[in-house]
């Protein structure tokens, strides 16, 4: 299981830390004659062959790098502003089963050596890097269906705040977890929900309500939920 951990790292890295607004854009105007989408796969492979640290495996790191740029290029030839929520599920899903596949045809060759990190170590790796800009970005492709505009909410915001509030807060809620405080999860909630007041009451009308109330019961349920997974496969 440490193995398709750390491939899950590596994808996880590729597709959602190491892959800004802008690069996607690019590779969204220019399709397969953008340089960002090769460059992206091949960034998927290196990331590979390095979490898998053995020399010998480069034919999984080249399947990854295949695989990822013809998924892709098909996501990009099919998506459309009606389909973009469904088919950057059945992207990920797709790399996801990739990267499923490789761990099981590997663990049948077992040439792995891994790095000097306990599996505990790298479960708790791979579900703090999830829980920070995937998951924001997954909530983001969720909240699609719903656009607030400025005379909705009446009220200024700093740049990409929320997505930074969001990203510590699940964290938190992952460490309160995992540590067994589930009253700090509590807490925060009830602390959030204090600071958020102000802003909900400057609305004009009930979305900006609903749309925080769903965002906040969005994010702190997957911290939870990716919490207690973490504590069951430690047990």
């Amino acid at each position: 299981m440490l193995l398709l951990i750390k491939l899950l790292i590596a994808h996880f890295l590729g597709d959602f830390i190491l892959q800004t607004n802008s690069f996607t854009k690019k590779k969204e105007k220019h399709q397969l004659k953008s340089p960002h989408l090769y460059i992206h796969a091949i960034i998927h492979g290196l990331l590979a062959l390095l979490f898998l640290n053995e020399i010998e495996l480069w034919w999984a790191a080249l399947i990854i790098t295949i695989t990822h740029l013809i998924i892709d290029a098909g996501k990009l030839k099919l998506t459309t502003k009606k389909n973009s929520r469904s088919l950057f599920l059945i992207d990920q899903l797709l790399h996801i089963l990739v990267i499923i596949g490789l761990y099981l045809l590997i663990e049948q060759v077992d040439l792995i050596n891994t790095f000097q990190l306990s599996e505990h170590t790298w479960l708790f790796i791979l579900c703090s890097i999830f829980l920070t800009s995937p998951v924001g970005i997954m909530l983001k492709v969720f909240f699609t269906r719903w656009k607030l505009d400025e005379k909705d909410t009446g009220i200024d915001s700093l740049k990409n705040a929320g997505k930074w509030i969001g990203m510590i807060e699940r964290l938190l809620v992952f460490v309160f977890i995992i540590s067994g405080n589930f009253s700090a999860v509590g807490f925060l909630l009830t602390a959030k929900s204090v600071f958020r007041f102000g802003d909900l009451s400057k609305a004009k009308n009930m979305k900006l309500t609903e749309y925080v109330l769903i965002g906040t019961l969005l994010s702190f349920g997957i911290a939870i939920l990716v919490g207690l997974l973490f504590n069951s496969l430690m047990i």
